[in-house]
């Protein structure tokens, strides 16, 4: 079909929330949420969560494994403005190292954690999710934190 219409690709460990609702859908016209995460996939209690917050906002969403979300992404219809979001920058990575044409990715949320270093005020990794933003950064060339729409974008970098 071509390639999807991808306006923004953002790791943020709550994956939907108000936040994603109320400031990014609005602010890049989404019209499309694709949670692409293996656990969320399979759990209909976090589906319906997410779910309400979506159809607030009158988008649809699509909970796809990252096996899934490479196999069928470029079957997306043009029409589709499509917001992916990945818990993780593990997930992130394997998107982009299977196919999946992503140009830039947000940094939104990653939660602190044993083991992981502070990264910014609202962002910490382990070594493991360092090694894979670096890659992404290498990957897509545009990689940044950016909390909300109205925050200032910064450039990752370490």
């Amino acid at each position: 079909m071509g390639e999807p219409n991808i306006v923004m690709s953002r790791i943020d460990n709550r994956l939907v929330h108000g936040q994603v609702g109320v400031s990014w859908l609005t602010h890049l016209g989404a019209n499309l949420l694709l949670v692409a995460d293996d656990e969320a996939a399979g759990d209909e209690t976090q589906q319906a969560i997410m779910t309400m917050t979506a159809r607030q906002y009158g988008v649809q969403i699509r909970f796809f494994t990252l096996e899934k979300t490479a196999a069928v992404i470029h079957k997306a219809a043009p029409e589709q403005k499509i917001f992916i979001i990945a818990r993780t920058p593990v997930e992130m990575l394997y998107l982009i190292e299977h196919g999946v044409p992503i140009k830039e990715v947000n940094i939104g949320n990653m939660h602190f954690g044993e083991g992981k270093r502070q990264l910014s005020a609202h962002n910490y990794a382990d070594e493991a999710e360092i090694e894979a933003l670096k890659k992404i950064r290498e990957k897509t060339g545009a990689l940044f934190m950016q909390e909300l729409p109205t925050s200032p974008r910064e450039n990752f970098e370490l």
